[in-house]
């Protein structure tokens, strides 16, 4: 079972502990979603997507505060975590998992460079955000960042994520 795809593994792990997820989506565009629904059945835990590119619907559809986009930008903690508070919100969902980040070629910055990536989970336990930047193009980056979300909800349904801070 080592072998088998994240999204194969937590739909069943969702799927055995009962438990409901949403996405809210910025710089993989959808490719999270796509790989869930991917798995015949995957309506028994997973209700849905946001795809948040633009400032507006993230603060419109997922309830993030423009302060928060204003101050901290859209590819920060701050933001990913509002955005999946605002999925799990809008989802009714057990679990919201939120990726927020530049895949590039362009938009990177000295403090922000391309490939930077935040991925949240917001359960009722505890939240999580990770950092990652990636180094490949912009397909490899996307890429990377659904594999490192799929794997944080992995990592938090077999309580391998340390406590919350």
């Amino acid at each position: 079972m080592e072998d088998e795809p994240l999204e194969i593994r937590i739909g069943r792990l969702l799927r055995e502990r009962g438990l409901t997820l949403a996405v809210a989506e910025s710089c993989t565009g959808g490719l999270i979603g796509h790989r869930i629904t991917n798995v015949p059945g995957s309506s028994a835990y997973y209700l849905g997507s946001v795809t948040a590119y633009a400032y507006e619907a993230k603060e419109t559809l997922l309830g993030v505060r423009h302060e928060t986009l204003y101050r901290h930008g859209a590819v920060s903690p701050e933001t990913a975590l509002e955005m999946a508070r605002g999925i799990r919100r809008v989802l009714w969902a057990d679990l919201g998992l939120a990726v927020t980040g530049i895949a590039g070629p362009g938009g990177g910055t000295e403090d922000k460079p391309v490939g930077l990536v935040y991925i949240a989970l917001v359960a009722p336990d505890g939240e999580w955000v990770e950092r990652h930047v990636w180094k490949g193009n912009r397909l490899e980056n996307k890429a990377q960042s659904a594999e490192a979300a799929l794997d944080l909800v992995r990592r938090y349904l077999e309580s391998a994520l340390p406590p919350p801070k």
